[in-house]
């Protein structure tokens, strides 16, 4: 466990895949999309938890199903988190928070390893922090059905295989996209996770599979 986590570590630490990584996954809107963060000031700042913790011989990540409802993100797969809220110390602290209150998770145990690139949310007008905790075992969670549906694990090594990223053809708001996504058992995890996952996936392919479980 600990030559993954220090892995992680080295790797973040010595530089990030960064935006390229990222627009890997972009949905091909997103380039016209992104020039508003040129014209209005951000509305928010946000955070999730990008979650590796061992199990059944695997290292895995936590994703989310939200709950439909009237908004940008509605039944969309993310990891957990949210907004800033004044009582955070900083954005790291944001994360830990949305992951406890979201999924039940134990956040005093997280060890916080790196941080990846902020990514820009242009529906919600918001940029979000990835950030990359660990934890030695596996997480017990207890998921907030006002949050959550249903909690999503998969093997991280699972982004790296050939057929773990997809691309379909889309319709929204009478626009016709390429929107490609993480097929993970079988959920389509696409748009602003997708993007993360993308350069969570980089990280990934630079670990030597000798420190997987």
């Amino acid at each position: 466990m600990e030559a993954l986590k220090d892995k992680l570590r080295s790797v973040i630490e010595s530089g990030l895949p960064g935006q390229e990584a990222q627009l890997k996954m972009a949905p091909s809107i997103r380039n016209i999309e992104a020039l508003l963060k040129k014209i209005k000031p951000l509305k928010r700042e946000s955070a999730v938890l990008v979650l590796v913790y061992p199990d059944e011989n695997k290292y895995k990540t936590v994703l989310i199903k939200r709950p439909s409802y009237d908004g940008p993100h509605s039944g969309q797969v993310s990891f957990p988190g949210g907004k800033f809220e004044e009582q955070d110390a900083d954005l790291t602290a944001t994360a830990l928070r949305e992951a406890k209150e979201e999924t039940g998770i134990n956040s005093a145990d997280v060890e916080v390893i790196g941080k990846m690139t902020p990514l820009f949310i242009p529906v919600s007008n918001s940029q979000v922090l990835p950030v990359v905790g660990f934890v030695p075992y596996k997480p017990v969670f207890s998921p907030d059905p006002a949050e959550v549906d249903y909690i999503i694990e998969t093997d991280i090594f699972r982004l790296v295989e050939p057929d773990a990223a997809k691309t379909e053809t889309i319709l929204i708001e009478d626009r016709i996209i390429d929107a490609p996504y993480f097929d993970i058992h079988g959920h389509h995890v696409w748009g602003a996770t997708a993007m993360m996952l993308g350069e969570f996936r980089e990280i990934l392919r630079l670990i030597d599979k000798s420190v997987r479980l």
